[in-house]
């Protein structure tokens, strides 16, 4: 699988958005990484379908939409027409994971499939042979600038092992707390597509992001 960055616009200046992205994408960055937030599975509030379309407009990028929202199938047809190429929902947050999954597939998109920190990585078994990607959160959700949580690299492991033993092609995503310094290890751990905010959007974002894809080429 390749090694990919996804820069999360969590993190980003709005003002300077449409900027910021084009300079992510120059530096060699396929994927976005877009975080949706209800305040009700998460205490925070983010943004929704206008702003996804918006960007969508403007950029070749992979659209990589994580729904940090209770009963996620609610808005599955809503983020497809907005432009999601890739909508993530949480294990926690669906009462029928399988079924969300299947509507995910049915508009059109990739499905990803996400666990908290305290999830054990069992709970993704009922999809593990329906998704293309799984996302494991190396920081509790919500917020940006947490620090990275060390376990997760056994779940990354964990995973990969398993995906490795049934023979599944799947993409591991990790998000929270990755910088330049520490993304050695989760590459090493078995993830392939890293989300970073303000490891790529504080500072020079060209550069930044750069710097990651030189790590993420070195170690495919």
């Amino acid at each position: 699988m390749r090694n990919r960055i996804a820069p999360s616009i969590l993190s980003a200046d709005f003002k300077r958005l449409g900027e910021q992205l084009k300079e992510t994408e120059a530096a060699g960055a396929e994927y976005i990484h877009f975080d949706v937030m209800d305040g009700m599975f998460v205490p925070s509030i983010s943004f929704g379908m206008p702003v996804l379309a918006s960007i969508k407009g403007h950029t070749q990028q992979v659209m990589d939409v994580h729904l940090m929202v209770t009963e996620p199938i609610r808005y599955v047809e809503d983020f497809a027409k907005a432009g999601a190429d890739i909508l993530t929902v949480h294990v926690e947050a669906c009462e029928n994971l399988v079924e969300t999954v299947d509507k995910i597939h049915a508009c059109g998109m990739k499905a990803g499939v996400s666990i908290k920190p305290n999830t054990p990585v069992s709970a993704l078994e009922p999809v593990l042979d329906k998704t293309e990607m799984f996302l494991i959160m190396s920081v509790e959700p919500g917020f940006g600038g947490q620090a990275f949580i060390p376990e997760s690299l056994d779940k990354i492991r964990e995973l990969k092992n398993l995906l490795d033993t049934r023979e599944i092609q799947a993409d591991i995503e990790v998000d929270g707390g990755i910088y330049h310094s520490n993304v050695k290890e989760v590459l090493d751990a078995g993830a392939n597509v890293i989300v970073a905010g303000s490891a790529v959007f504080k500072g020079n974002v060209e550069e930044n992001v750069k710097g990651f894809m030189e790590i993420l080429s070195a170690n495919e």
